[in-house]
């Protein structure tokens, strides 16, 4: 009886694992037979666990998410897109021959990156922006890309100073962040008179469109310095606006504000330079900006939204219509 015991024992722990193998249930020291998808690493800062959204989901701040409204083109940034009828009007302002964007018109919470120049050149900040899916647009200064001249005083200092030329920003165009233009030696154009500006704008326009293979639309003068001069030739130029900004980043990620609340508003445009420890203060500012309950934006596709005549994004995806 003992031994009919052990056959009937042995029988039912015979069926009983082939039950459990053709339902599929792992064993506890086994691993399962379709490994769990990794967590998702946030936009802003690759970690699983989130501090900024650049792409709005149903658990960032309400304000942001009510829709998933971002995307990206393949191997682009992931940032917020405008939502139908979100953007206001962007229109140049009478008398003058472009738009000047300071921020975007928008009530929803959402900031834009910008960043000038070109002096350092870490290659820490083009992983952070590709690997992590920052939307970031970058005005270059051909004096600072090549490291013409001596530096500015503000970008001195730094281990990566010229380092990479124009191949740095090749890469921050293959990592989806367009190359706008910003000059050739980051001239104050209120001391210049029409043929040298466009000496500045244009010349700078063919550059870029050479080594980066796009040709800019976008201008931003230095030190934000402009006459109706300046939107004349920039438009010649075959740019489409202007973009000033309405808070710069200082080292070590502090925001220096333009308004007297010294907050982040909906549609602001922030303003970075290539420094030392970018990709630090980077990270810093990110946080900020996670904590204030905002997302990062697509600027080119805002400003289609609002009617500034833009290319179409890469990777095949159609632009938003001009408007007029």
């Amino acid at each position: 009886m003992i031994w009919g015991r052990k056959v009937s024992s042995t029988v039912i722990g015979l069926v009983l694992v082939a039950i459990c193998s053709a339902s599929g249930t792992a064993f506890p020291d086994r691993p399962p037979a379709v490994p769990p998808s990794p967590p998702h690493a946030n936009a802003a800062t690759g970690s699983a666990a989130p501090t900024v959204s650049a792409v709005p989901t149903a658990s960032a701040a309400p304000s942001v998410s009510a829709a998933p409204t971002a995307s990206a083109a393949p191997g682009g940034p992931a940032g917020a897109l405008p939502r139908p009828g979100e953007v206001g009007r962007i229109r140049a302002r009478a008398g003058e021959a472009l738009p000047v964007v300071s921020a975007i018109a928008t009530k929803r919470k959402v900031v834009f990156l910008t960043i000038d120049d070109g002096w350092e050149q870490d290659p820490g900040f083009v992983r952070l922006v590709r690997e992590r899916a920052v939307p970031i647009t970058v005005f270059a200064t051909r004096d600072a890309v090549e490291a013409r001249g001596v530096p500015d005083p503000t970008a001195a200092g730094g281990r990566y100073v010229g380092a990479g030329k124009w191949s740095y920003f090749r890469e921050l165009r293959d990592a989806g962040a367009p190359i706008e233009d910003h000059t050739l030696t980051h001239a104050n154009l209120w001391r210049l008179g029409p043929d040298a500006q466009k000496h500045e704008i244009c010349g700078s326009a063919k550059v870029i469109a050479r080594e980066i293979g796009r040709r800019p639309v976008l201008f931003r003068p230095p030190f934000g310095n402009y006459t109706g001069t300046t939107l004349r030739v920039a438009k010649g130029c075959g740019l489409s606006a202007v973009l000033l900004w309405t808070a710069s980043v200082q080292p070590g990620g502090k925001i220096s504000y333009q308004t007297p609340d010294k907050r982040l508003h909906p549609g602001d445009i922030l303003l970075l330079h290539f420094r030392a420890h970018l990709a630090r203060d980077f990270r810093i500012l990110l946080d900020k900006i996670e904590r204030r309950g905002f997302a990062l934006g697509d600027l080119s596709a805002y400003l289609r939204a609002g009617g500034v005549r833009l290319p179409a994004p890469s990777g095949g995806v159609p632009g938003n219509p001009p408007v007029g």
